[in-house]
């Protein structure tokens, strides 16, 4: 009968040597590793810094920062808005000082005729149109129901529904004969926008 071998064991320097899976190697490496950043981490927090604190400044920095961003779009609206009425404002103020301008010329021009005579019976107005262009229009019709011919001057004031003068102009109409009637058309000197009537602020026959 054939004698077995004994197996060998670590106290015999003739056995082989034993190795041990890599998986296994690799493992026990990964939880040394995972043991140090945790160690290091609890190092981390001193005892004047807890978790709880340091959660707790994170979000009072983050509550921080979030209320200085409102504030600053808040603040950024305000500045906007008041920028756009101020802007508002301002146009309209261009707007009324260009419309009273107009007018005070208009007014100057039939001012200037000599021997002119009161005529606003004379005229009637058709409705306010826009032009190509976009600006008011309206057509005035002239009737002479005077013995003899006469040239006219007439000065149609553009407005709001309130009466406000939005624009004024001067329409000069060639000579009329007695009894006949003419036609003309009088245009803004800009853009109106809304509902705009025409009114005849003054007419003169010379």
């Amino acid at each position: 009968m054939e004698r077995q071998q004994p197996r060998p064991t670590r106290q015999d320097t003739g056995a082989p040597t034993v190795r041990r899976p890599r998986a296994a190697l690799a493992g026990a490496a990964a939880a040394v590793t995972a043991m140090a950043l945790g160690t290091a981490a609890l190092a981390g927090c001193s005892s004047d810094s807890t978790p709880s604190s340091a959660v707790s400044a994170v979000a009072s920095a983050a509550q921080s920062a979030l209320s200085a961003a409102a504030s600053a779009a808040q603040s950024a609206l305000a500045s906007g808005a008041s920028a756009a009425q101020s802007a508002l404002a301002s146009g309209a103020s261009e707007f009324a000082s260009a419309a009273a301008s107009a007018e005070a010329a208009a007014s100057s021009a039939l001012a200037s005729v000599k021997g002119g005579l009161e005529a606003k019976g004379d005229l009637t107005l058709g409705d306010v149109t826009t032009d190509s262009q976009g600006r008011a229009q309206v057509q005035l019709t002239v009737k002479n129901g005077q013995s003899q011919s006469y040239r006219y001057s007439v000065q149609v004031n553009f407005t709001d529904q309130s009466g406000n003068v939005l624009d004024a102009t001067v329409v000069s109409v060639p000579e009329v004969a007695a009894g006949q009637s003419a036609q003309a058309t009088a245009v803004s000197n800009r853009d109106l926008s809304g509902d705009v009537k025409a009114v005849v602020a003054r007419a003169v026959r010379y």
